[in-house]
């Protein structure tokens, strides 16, 4: 592996990205605490815990994403970050305003899309069980 400045970071949620650029650090935290990664940090695979990614921007900048349980991957200058939910703030402060906020609401979705199928799985096996009964 050749030595690098930059590494690529890719922060993705199942229904969108939520970050992808160049980086010169990221901070995360893994079960076991949190962490520090710089573009030639060595391979490697780690759970996150719910808790806020710090991306150091290739122009200096910082991004601030609040995330849910994922994953993290490095390999090479390439940095993978896959997390059920996540949301990103200007301002570290404003962060968990939107936290809550965004997370409740998403909560909210996930529990009405539930009980819609629960719903709907009640009424197949209704169905089911109607065409088990004779027909006079």
């Amino acid at each position: 592996m050749t030595t690098a400045s930059e590494m690529q970071v890719s922060v993705r949620l199942p229904t969108r990205i939520l970050f992808e650029g160049r980086a010169t650090s990221l901070t995360a935290t893994a079960p076991d605490g949190a962490f520090g990664m710089l573009p030639n940090h060595v391979d490697f695979v780690t759970a996150l815990v719910p808790s806020v990614l710090v991306i150091t921007e290739a122009d200096g900048g910082e991004r601030f994403l609040g995330i849910d349980v994922g994953l993290l991957v490095k390999k090479g200058h390439q940095v993978d970050v896959v997390a059920r939910r996540g949301v990103e703030s200007d301002e570290l402060e404003q962060l968990r305003d939107t936290i809550g906020s965004t997370f409740a609401r998403m909560e909210d979705d996930e529990r009405a899309a539930r009980a819609a199928l629960s719903r709907l799985e009640a009424d197949m096996v209704r169905r089911f069980a109607s065409l088990r009964r004779p027909h006079p």
